[in-house]
């Protein structure tokens, strides 16, 4: 698939012209795996920006997103295919009204095949291969992963009373993970790496400046360096660049031009997810310096 995009460079280029900003390790991991036809598989804390990479590559491409979206208990007849049971009910139905007789095989055709994303993956058939997200995997049982490798090692999948069917040219495949659990290494052996850390305060900067254009220049770079510095706190959950986009957002929409410890305070419902990191981030507002103003006499 090398002439998906001619180099690492192009990739930030067109993805740039998208709306996602990445940096040089992202950009040349997309890169090898559109180029080596290899799944991709992104870890990194909850909102750096691993779903919207898969997103906005399927934008730039200009090809279709199919998307897997992983939780305990997904099954195979979710996630590959399954048989349409209701059509076939009514084949043997209208069948027997004739005084005729379906067998097994009569029944187990591509008519009654329902695709389901990973099957859809494999069997697209537009000018370019579609981008196929596997978001949170790590979200998914431990037996659902080994349904994975076939498809992961080889873009096909067998379908016991068809056969194998295998894409004509491999679909993109990003998966995703939060780490919650550790993945299998059958599973890691089969795909490509990055790691997504979050952003630096001047790229994050740069993210919040698009986001947020009604934002002024003092208050993006504020919020950009209270952000990265909060995620050194002892949180529950350390807010990624949604939270900050948001956070952004909210002070914007109260007209706030320069960043005060009030305005963090009324707006702590955008970064803090849950009380007790609302009370630790509260508590160190002088240490992120932010202190309370003296009383006038």
């Amino acid at each position: 698939m090398s002439e998906l995009f001619t180099d690492a460079d192009e990739i930030r280029q067109r993805l740039d012209a998208v709306g996602y900003l990445v940096d040089e390790g992202t950009a040349t991991a997309l890169f090898l795996a559109t180029s080596l036809g290899r799944p991709l598989l992104l870890e990194g804390e909850p909102g750096v920006g691993k779903t919207s990479a898969a997103k906005a590559l399927a934008t730039a491409l200009d090809t279709p997103l199919i998307r897997l979206q992983c939780y305990e208990g997904l099954s195979a007849g979710e996630a590959l295919y399954e048989w349409n049971y209701q059509r076939q009910l009514l084949a043997i139905r209208l069948t027997e009204a004739r005084g005729s007789h379906l067998s097994d095989a009569d029944l187990f055709t591509e008519e009654f095949l329902l695709d389901r994303p990973l099957l859809r993956a494999v069997r697209h058939r537009g000018p370019l291969p579609p981008v196929l997200l596997i978001d949170e995997i790590d979200r998914a049982d431990d037996e659902f992963e080994a349904l994975l490798f076939e498809f992961l090692g080889e873009s096909a999948i067998t379908v016991p009373e068809l056969g194998t069917f295998a894409a004509l040219r491999p679909p993109v495949v990003v998966l995703t993970s939060n780490r919650s659990r550790e993945l299998h290494d059958a599973l890691r052996r089969r795909c490509l790496y990055h790691w997504i850390d979050y952003p630096s305060p001047e790229r994050a900067a740069v993210i919040l400046r698009r986001s947020v254009p009604a934002a002024n220049e003092p208050l993006i770079a504020s919020a950009a360096e209270f952000i990265g510095r909060v995620r050194g706190l002892e949180l529950d959950k350390a807010p990624g660049m949604a939270e900050a986009i948001d956070w952004l957002s909210a002070l914007a929409a109260l007209r706030v031009t320069r960043l005060a410890r009030d305005d963090i305070v009324s707006t702590l419902s955008a970064v803090a997810k849950s009380p007790d990191d609302r009370t630790a981030i509260t508590e160190a507002l002088e240490e992120l310096g932010y202190p309370r103003q003296a009383r006038k006499p």
